[in-house]
């Protein structure tokens, strides 16, 4: 199969394309998805290849979108609604947890609700508190719901297909940082570009990536790192500086877990830090952490480490204080090592 360079962005509205051509029961639907193309370009020209029935814009109104979207599905669609930024996911939460996630558990399978909910997420672009939250952890805790957020434009497109393929609601998140290049945390150095990244090389045409598969970034003997969305470029950016041992695991998915392949680096490596975007108190993390006590307590020979973000809103000016860049993974790696 050839390959394209392409960015997340490109790698997104490829997916989308492809899953509008294959099946006529895809729709999408959003605030400025159509003539527009979305706030970030995610959509751009969908709308004119497939039509204002297939692609269109709806009002401004978060619970609308994903009620209408939870409907749909109900009834034979495949919507994937688009919320602009995951900071106002928040008025279509009773639609996801009380309905979507339900449905085909209290319809004993009559109904499904098949939506795809893109949103951009998380920070690293002076978004503030308004445009830079990472509320993953919130739909991990819903029984019913998947949770999906790539690094890479290779998975994007994989796992955004298999995502709007799948018979359950899915979060598919989009570290809006990585839209248009990798980001190593430094982010007073130049921007780079996605071109001539190896995990740029997009395969043109339908692929999918299993939901619930991991993915070994490097393989390493002194420490798992445990990482999804940016935090993967960040922790590989720490490594490949200092030279550290260490094996990063990109989760990929949230839900369905991979826990496989956490149990077996984990066990292999015996030190483990994870490390995310998201205030610190009931993160992501914290299960993360809980899952890797009980499964490989008596192979760890440190206590299991987690680098977030602060347990505040997202601060504008202070940004790069609270995102967890490579001084605050670098330390914690070094106490990880340090430890007998």
């Amino acid at each position: 199969m050839s390959t394209r360079d392409m960015t997340m962005i490109e790698a997104i509205n490829d997916a989308l394309d492809i899953t509008l051509a294959r099946d006529p029961d895809v729709v999408v639907l959003g605030e400025d998805i159509g003539y527009f193309g979305g706030v970030f370009r995610a959509t751009a020209g969908l709308q004119a290849k497939h039509g204002k029935t297939r692609v269109f814009d709806t009002p401004i109104s978060e619970c609308g979108i994903i009620g209408v979207a939870v409907g749909m599905g109900a009834y034979g669609l495949r919507p994937v609604p688009e919320i602009q930024f995951a900071d106002y996911i928040y008025p279509g939460l009773d639609q996801l947890i009380s309905e979507a996630a339900r449905l085909r558990y209290r319809s004993a399978a009559e109904f499904i609700a098949p939506l795809t909910v893109r949103s951009p997420f998380g920070g690293g672009i002076f978004g503030g508190q308004t445009h830079s939250q990472s509320p993953e952890a919130l739909f991990t805790h819903v029984a019913g719901l998947k949770t999906v957020v790539p690094s890479t434009p290779y998975d994007a497109k994989g796992l955004l297909i298999a995502a709007i393929e799948d018979n359950d609601p899915v979060l598919f998140f989009e570290p809006k940082r990585l839209y248009n290049g990798p980001f190593d945390g430094y982010y007073d150095r130049p921007a780079k570009g996605w071109k001539n990244h190896p995990d740029a090389a997009v395969p043109d045409g339908h692929y999918t990536i299993p939901l619930g598969k991991a993915r070994i970034v490097r393989e390493g003997e002194g420490l798992t790192i445990l990482a999804y969305g940016t935090m993967v470029h960040v922790a590989a950016g720490v490594v490949e500086a200092t030279g550290v041992d260490a094996e990063i695991i990109d989760l990929r998915t949230l839900v369905p877990l991979d826990i496989e392949a956490i149990e077996a680096s984990v066990r292999k490596t015996g030190r483990c830090l994870i490390v995310h975007e998201a205030t610190r108190t009931s993160g992501f993390g914290a299960e993360l952490a809980a899952l890797v006590t009980e499964r490989c307590f008596y192979h760890l020979e440190a206590p299991v480490e987690r680098v977030t973000g602060f347990d505040t809103p997202y601060p504008h000016s202070l940004e790069w204080a609270y995102f967890p860049g490579p001084v605050r993974v670098g330390e914690a790696i070094e106490r990880l090592l340090a430890a007998d």
